[in-house]
């Protein structure tokens, strides 16, 4: 593996949805310094206003590229290579981090790489800070279930750059469910760990609801239909506000069907994976405790640790974009990704892969 000391520091935006994020590591994937600012003002609006997010990053990110800068002890001279999320998300906010962060490249003539949103996130547990706690070192192949606000799919992680992308959903994520439902029960936005708070007051098995795809064959995931269930299990109720037995019971069984799912889905991608070292979730909803504890039974039967990010590194953040540009570079490329557009969509199995990476999908 080459050397990074001479691309390093490595400074990493990340503007992908609502939170404005920087940070500095070094050649060893050591966090000199990050910052993270969380943009409120959608709590309001009772979800993402993409013009709103965009204009917020544009006014938030100098001072938060400064603030990081200050924090490392650093100076813009300092960094020797920038990144940046690239896709998929909100096209406004990745037109603004990216094109900063390209301006603070060409300003240094450095290089710049962009990075894809979904490989930071199944990435990140190799982060070596991640897992110190740990004791462990993450090795390839596993698999990574990345349960996040706009994402949920399994991956065969078999190296960096190569990927086998197992299943996603097929409408609605995890996370949107989880937003959503959050919202019929008055909780406000964002939803997910609101709606965790309340499911422990709350009764599991008050309600039954669906298990959608639950036994069938893939690693799919589909929660449209039982977002559906509980809006109907609320409908008789009219526009009268809940009671927090209701709510919390709702909450709770709620929580237990989407659990129940991506354990079922976590047992059908392991056999779709067989040589898989590890399982491991990322993403925003991969903090959810519940959630946790299901997956982390399923790595039990099969004999393999499950691992997971700290939670600071669970919900979009700078470091695991920083740590991907990382990854990639530690395989010998040394790329000028100047010309990268922002993506809205940008699938793994469409991903530029630099020298001696590859992408594969299932038939």
């Amino acid at each position: 593996m080459p050397s990074l000391a001479s691309v390093t520091p490595l400074l990493a935006i990340e503007t992908s949805c609502d939170d404005t994020a920087c940070a500095i590591l070094d050649a060893n994937g050591t966090v000199l310094s990050e910052a993270l600012l969380s943009q409120e003002s959608h709590a309001a609006l009772g979800g993402v206003v993409p013009e709103i997010a965009a204009r917020a990053h544009l006014d938030i990110l100098p001072n938060l590229v400064d603030l990081t800068l200050e924090r490392a002890g650093l100076t813009l001279g300092d960094i020797a290579h920038f990144a940046a999320t690239t896709g998929p998300g909100l096209i406004g906010g990745l037109i603004v981090g990216s094109n900063y962060a390209k301006g603070l490249a060409l300003s240094q003539g450095k290089p710049f790489i962009g990075i894809n949103h979904i490989e930071g996130h199944i990435l990140t547990p190799r982060l070596p800070s991640a897992l110190a706690d740990e004791g462990i070192t993450l090795s390839f192949p596993y698999l990574a279930m990345l349960v996040s606000g706009g994402h949920c799919q399994c991956v065969s992680v078999e190296e960096t750059g190569h990927y086998r992308r197992l299943g996603g959903t097929i409408d609605d994520s995890a996370g949107e469910a989880f937003d959503k439902v959050a919202k019929m029960l008055g909780l406000g936005w964002p939803g997910g760990p609101a709606l965790e708070k309340l499911a422990t007051e709350g009764d599991d098995t008050a309600y039954s609801l669906p298990r959608p795809l639950k036994g069938r064959d893939g690693c799919d995931f589909s929660f449209s239909g039982l977002k559906t269930a509980v809006s109907r299990l609320i409908e008789p109720y009219g526009k009268a506000a809940l009671s927090h037995r209701v709510a919390a019971d709702l909450a709770a069984s709620f929580q237990r069907a989407v659990a129940d799912v991506m354990a079922d889905r976590a047992e059908h991608a392991l056999a779709l994976a067989p040589q898989a070292t590890a399982l491991v979730v990322a993403g925003g909803v991969a903090a959810n405790r519940t959630l946790r504890a299901r997956l982390e039974s399923v790595a039990e039967r099969h004999a393999i640790p499950f691992l997971a990010p700290p939670l600071r590194l669970c919900t979009d953040n700078a470091v695991m974009i920083g740590w991907a540009a990382l990854e990639r570079l530690a395989q010998g490329e040394r790329p000028n990704d100047i010309t990268i557009a922002p993506r809205p969509r940008w699938p793994l199995s469409e991903r530029q892969p630099y020298r001696s990476s590859s992408v594969e999908t299932l038939p």
